[in-house]
Parts: C-alpha cells; sequence; structure tokens
C-alpha cells in the first residue's frame, strides 16, 4: 500500500493512489567531513547501509481559514475550527498512545493554509537503506495512521 521514492537523501511516501503522503528522512548518523555530506549519502545510499530510524514529516491539520481569497460565514468558521480541534486530538492521541511526545509542527511549505507535523521513528532493527526495507519498517505506523484518519 505505501510505496518509497528516494530523492536527494530523503524518501517521498505514496499511498495506493500514488499521492504524497509525506517524507521519511533517515538519520545518517554523525557524517564527518560536513562538506562531503551530499557524497557521503550518495554513498550510503547505493551501498544499502543500515540506518537505525529517522523521521517522518506527514500533514498535520488543513485549517480551511487561510486563503487569500475567503469569503464565508460565522457558523463556516465555526465547523472549521471545531473540525481542526477534532483533528488535533486525534493527534494528541496518536503521539501519546505510541510515546512520540517529541516532534515539531511548521507550516507547510507547499500551503500556507496547512500545518506540518515531523516526528522520530526507531526501526525495529539497524535497517538497509532499501526501499523495500524501509517500507516494511515504516508500514505500522503508515498504516496506523490511516487508521487514526490521520493520513
Amino acid at each position: 500500500m505505501w510505496k518509497l521514492e528516494t530523492d536527494d537523501g530523503f524518501f517521498r511516501i505514496y499511498d495506493s493512489k500514488k499521492m504524497v503522503a509525506g517524507y521519511f528522512d533517515p538519520d545518517y548518523g554523525d557524517i564527518f567531513p560536513k562538506e562531503n555530506s551530499e557524497e557521503i549519502v550518495a554513498s550510503m545510499l547505493k551501498n544499502h547501509d543500515k540506518i537505525l530510524g529517522g523521521v517522518v514529516m506527514v500533514p498535520l491539520v488543513k485549517f480551511g481559514l487561510f486563503d487569500t481569497d475567503l469569503d464565508t460565514d460565522i457558523n463556516t468558521i465555526e465547523q472549521n475550527i471545531t473540525r481542526v480541534n477534532e483533528h488535533l486530538q486525534k493527534w494528541k492521541n496518536f503521539l501519546s498512545d505510541t510515546d512520540r511526545q517529541t516532534h515539531s509542527i511548521r507550516i507547510s511549505h507547499t500551503d500556507q493554509d496547512m500545518l506540518t507535523i515531523t516526528f522520530e521513528v526507531k526501526f525495529s532493527k539497524p535497517t538497509p537503506l532499501e526501499t523495500k526495507h524501509l517500507q516494511e519498517e515504516l508500514f505500522t505506523t503508515l498504516d496506523l495512521l490511516q487508521k487514526s484518519g490521520l493520513l
């Protein structure tokens, strides 16, 4: 159901409809020297070096309020705020239930009306930098996000 494609050191996560669902940024460890980081990461990818995890970035919530052409009424605003609050509660439950209290929330780089969330993923074992193996390790988290109505 989930598919990963490498893109300049990170991986795009696609859902079953071939839509970008998020991104996975592997933890490549301490890269030294920093000036050669691109070459080192490329080599690690080519050699399928093993990693212990990384970070996942997915959409957190789309507000439906911050559009420059917004022309609405108070009831619609209230409905959107209620929807956002309910969605944020699902996220709080997910983060608590999966013991992921450390996370980062930012404005999406592609949509100023949406926030994204980034959180750490630790693998069950050292995992080769190969899409098949990474997908296997990420599947549980992605599936849980989808079943929770968060993706």
